[in-house]
């Protein structure tokens, strides 16, 4: 199980909120090409915050981002639609891996196998719920069907895995850095002491 100090999750929040600020869609601070990081903040807040009131800031920010994208940054609203409301269970789902994945937590390499599941399994749930629930409920299809999702499914979901994979193993190796260099750091004071 991890168990970080509440100064260890400020930092970390702030990260995440400043990533979202940064990789949210097509706005005025998006940093060229890079992908948008927000599946995998939900994911790695749920990992890593233990705060109630996390979810909804970050849920929030998103929705604030967008809107500014869309008022002042010039980016059609073409995505805004009944079906935007699926992104709180679609974010919700991946704050939930992250938090099932911090209960089975532990710093070895067996650790590899429940990560990547979670990963999996929540981008495949918000897959489903985001682009699934915008290509059925949004109104932008004229005549939906199972077998065309199948293949939109097919076509954007490697994508999706891939910068879920991308922000995940970027955080992993941060994580792994820092634990290694505080455990050397504990030794290096035990055997001073």
């Amino acid at each position: 199980m991890l168990a970080l100090s509440k100064r260890h999750q400020y930092i970390i929040g702030l990260l995440l909120v400043t990533l979202m600020a940064i990789t949210r869609g097509h706005h005025f601070f998006t940093l060229q090409n890079l992908p948008s990081a927000s599946w995998a903040i939900f994911f790695l807040a749920g990992f890593y915050l233990t705060g109630k009131s996390v979810f909804p800031l970050l849920l929030a920010e998103a929705a604030l981002l967008d809107y500014i994208a869309i008022t002042w940054g010039g980016v059609s609203s073409y995505c805004v639609s009944p079906a935007y409301s699926l992104l709180l269970p679609a974010y919700g789902a991946l704050w939930l891996a992250g938090h099932w994945y911090a209960s089975h937590y532990q710093f070895s390499w067996r650790t590899l196998l429940p990560l990547t599941s979670s990963v999996i399994l929540a981008t495949v749930i918000c897959t489903v719920l985001s682009g699934g629930g915008f290509y059925f409920f949004s109104g932008r299809y004229a005549e939906p069907t199972f077998v065309e999702y199948t293949q939109r499914f097919s076509t954007y979901f490697p994508g999706y895995l891939t910068n879920m994979a991308f922000y995940v193993g970027l955080a992993a190796i941060c994580h792994m850095i820092f634990v290694l260099t505080n455990r050397s750091g504990q030794m290096h004071q035990e055997n001073h002491s």
